[in-house]
């Protein structure tokens, strides 16, 4: 270890100094990280974060929120072509964002259920209340 550097504790070992600040619980401690996400959770939350790090998937998504909509209308809407909406699309897809309805030869976007659209706006919501 180099100077000014710490080593990291070990799970469920309180950090050099901390119960000097405080007591900790071990069975509290239990508690909470029994409720913690586990880690196959964590890897597919992390996964739709990742998805919805890209401003053109976010785009798109924010138009489903208003309706199901063909692949030429969202490439009107978002400014791309059809090639570059349907790529997005089939990624949204895949993490089961959003679902393709098809009529013929037509195939219609919604998205997969209301839970995407609340996250879509509750991460909005937050965003603008740090902009008020």
């Amino acid at each position: 270890m180099t100077p000014g550097t710490r080593s990291r504790p070990v799970a469920g070992e309180a950090e050099p100094g901390c119960a000097d600040r405080h007591s900790h619980d071990p069975a509290v401690l239990a508690r909470v990280a029994s409720k913690l996400l586990n880690p196959r959770t964590v890897d597919a939350v992390s996964d739709v974060f990742r998805l919805l790090g890209d401003p053109t998937r976010v785009r798109i998504v924010d138009a489903l929120t208003h309706g199901e909509r063909c692949v030429c209308d969202l490439a009107a809407l978002v400014g791309l072509t059809e090639s570059a909406v349907s790529h997005q699309l089939r990624l949204l897809r895949t993490a089961r964002l959003v679902r393709a309805r098809r009529a013929g030869r037509m195939a219609y976007y919604s998205l997969d259920d209301h839970h995407v659209a609340g996250l879509v706006y509750d991460t909005r919501t937050h965003v603008e209340e740090g902009h008020a």
